[in-house]
């Protein structure tokens, strides 16, 4: 059997954005090619310069890399078992943590928000190098904690994939045919509001 080559799968934007942001998306499918620490350098140091309230800057990162096998398999125990089935291809496994107070000591509401700006500047600067990542809401936070020692005061928030695309064809269903399903988002009808939530942003 010919497998299919990796699928790529550009946002229909409009108006049309910036093509990195097009050209971001969430595979499953991940080649064993390696991630350079040149390249990871410049994803964490993307993440790095993230905004954040008040600067505080509250985003972690625990990295575990296939070359270092009893990290990884660590790493891949705290996923959920739907996510394990394809998350052990990758290269590179890692999970987002959050400071959940400020610098003074207070309770800091935007911590998880920040965190997920910081995930964000990641995913960009992977697409930019020609890798791709898959954050994934499922795993196990109390599992995350004790595995990865997560001190008290930090929430685990996301776990990630990072690698480079695979063929489809290596893919379980499910997972092979959501591989090649379109990406749709909600109009922007429906998510921006002019002044208050009862009015439609006209744009």
């Amino acid at each position: 059997m010919i497998e299919e080559p990796p699928v790529e799968k550009r946002a229909d934007t409009s108006p049309e954005v910036h093509k990195l942001i097009r050209a971001r998306w969430s595979p499953r499918s991940f080649s064993d090619r390696p991630v350079s620490d040149g390249d990871l350098k410049l994803i964490f140091e993307a993440a790095r310069w993230a905004a954040s309230s008040g600067n505080e800057q509250p985003w972690r990162f625990i990295v575990a890399r296939k070359s270092d096998p009893q990290l990884f398999e660590k790493m891949l125990g705290v996923l959920l078992p739907g996510n394990q089935k394809w998350a052990k291809s990758a290269p590179v496994l890692l999970l987002t943590v959050a400071k959940r107070d400020t610098k003074e000591g207070k309770p800091n509401r935007h911590a998880w928000h920040d965190t997920g700006a910081a995930l964000a500047h990641i995913f960009l600067q992977a697409t930019a190098l020609g890798l791709h990542a898959h954050g994934m809401a499922g795993f196990d936070p109390e599992r995350a904690r004790t595995a990865l020692k997560i001190p008290e005061g930090y929430d685990p928030v996301a776990a990630v994939a990072i690698g480079y695309l695979d063929s489809p064809d290596k893919l379980d269903e499910p997972y092979r045919e959501r591989e090649r399903t379109p990406r749709t988002r909600k109009p922007l009808s429906e998510i921006t509001f002019n002044g208050t939530w009862d009015t439609p942003l006209e744009l």
